[in-house]
Order: structure tokens, then sequence, then C-alpha cells
């Protein structure tokens, strides 16, 4: 080995040390900090949303985590079906009144009855009043048999409603106008057509348990009372009840006519 000349200096080792970033001093823990918040403040804003909700929407997300592939019955699994998606509980149905609306307007005689059928959202349910013209229109004229008209109408009326899981009640009402035949008054004529209305709709859609009650008022129930003698005092009236609850009736029938 050859020697170092004596005349060389001596250089040093020089070792030069980098002063580490403060952020890697921490190796990024702050990240999942914040990662951790968003997340627990995402969560809270989920269960304020839910509690908010109907309980529908409640049960749809529970049955979701019961079974996320929607191929079992628990609770929230059917809700994507389309008989029981409508309105099946109280803040549906204004839902089924528009989907009734809509198959009305398909009927080939709707605007000539389009005045005559009324849909109201009430503390008993969504009431469906078949109103009568001066010369009857859903019914023959004096007589508890439907027209072509009203078993259009009350067929047309069965085929929605039977998809739905609601009880029905059928009533039948009257102006004040005395019947002309003995032995015959506005109570049977009330209380028959509601009963071949219910026979009518339970041949074309309803199930036999669907309806639970068949009401006759004859003329004490005016749906006019100023105006006793007004044509559209006799109707008939088809009431789906809600689902969740279903209420006392509010009213008495007068006649409840046996099964035929």
């Amino acid at each position: 080995m050859a020697e170092t000349k004596a005349s060389e200096p001596v250089r040093p080792i020089i070792v030069i040390k980098k002063k580490a970033a403060h952020g890697g001093h921490h190796g990024g823990a702050w990240k999942v900090a914040y990662a951790d918040f968003v997340t627990a403040m995402m969560a809270l804003f989920i269960v304020l949303w839910l509690m908010s909700c109907s309980q529908e929407i409640k049960q749809a997300v529970g049955g979701y985590f019961i079974d996320p592939k929607g191929q079992g019955k628990q609770a929230g699994s059917s809700i994507a079906g389309q008989g029981e998606s409508l309105a099946l509980k109280k803040d549906q149905l204004n839902r089924v009144k528009d989907r009734l609306q809509q198959a009305i307007k398909e009927l080939p005689g709707f605007q000539k009855l389009k005045d005559n059928v009324k849909m109201t959202v009430t503390g008993e349910g969504l009431r469906i009043e078949l109103l009568e013209g001066e010369n009857g229109t859903f019914f023959e004229s004096g007589k508890p048999q439907p027209s072509p008209e009203g078993v259009e109408m009350l067929e047309t009326l069965a085929h929605e409603l039977g998809e739905m899981p609601n009880k029905l009640v059928i009533e039948g009402h009257t102006d004040a106008k005395a019947f002309p035949r003995d032995g015959y008054t506005n109570w049977e004529l009330s209380a028959d057509r509601a009963n071949a209305a219910r026979r009518l709709m339970q041949q074309d859609g309803l199930r036999a348990d669907q309806v639970m009650e068949v009401r006759g008022f004859a003329d004490q129930d005016l749906r006019i009372a100023e105006k006793p003698f007004d044509a559209s005092n006799r109707r008939v009236s088809v009431i789906v009840h809600y689902r969740d609850a279903l209420p006392a009736a509010t009213k008495q029938p007068a006649v409840k006519p046996a099964k035929s």
C-alpha cells in the first residue's frame, strides 16, 4: 500500500443529518383521527334522519340489515313489492288515491263520470264516493242493481283495491225523498245497493275477507244536509281503512244485511 504523503492534508469525514419534517414525526395520525370524526358525524346524521322518518322507512332500513339480498320475508324486505309499496299506512293513502284516480281516468266514460267520483282521505281512511245523478249514474234509478257504468267502476276499484291488504267498509246512502213502494224504504235501498256493490267487487278482485262491514244509512247521513233532496246524497261509499290501526266506526250501521 502506498504511503500517504506527509505533505498531503488529511480530509475529515463529514456526516450530514437531515431534520425530519413535522408531519413525518407524527406519522399522519391526524388523518386517521379526522376520518374517524367524519364517520361518527355521518352516523349521527343517519340516526337523526331515521328518527324523523315514517315507521315503514325504518322497517325497510332494518330489513336491509337483516336480509341485504332481499330473499327472505323479514320486516321491510317486501317494501319494494308493487302491491305493498302503495299506501298501506296512514301516511301513504294519498298514493292509493292517486293510483285509483289514474285507473278511473282510463275508463271509456271517464269524462261523463269524473264529477260523480269523489275521493277524500279522512280519519277512517280513504273514502271513495260514487255519487248518483238526477236520473241515476252507477245504479238503476230507484233500484239496487248497478248500471253498466256502475259495474265498470266497481270492477275497476275491485281490481286495484284487491291487491292491497287494507280492510274495506261499504256504505249505502239515499236522499230524503220517500221511496214510493210499500214495504220497501230507503233503508232497504241503501243497504241493498251497498251489498250489491260488495258482491260485485268480491267477484272481480276483492278477497273474501277484505270487506269487514256493509252499512245502510238511508237518508240519515246526507252529504249535503241543507239540500236533503239533492241527487248527490244518493251514493255508495267504499272506505279503505288504515292498515296499521283500524279505528272503530264513528257511525253505527242502520242495516247490516246477511251475506248472500
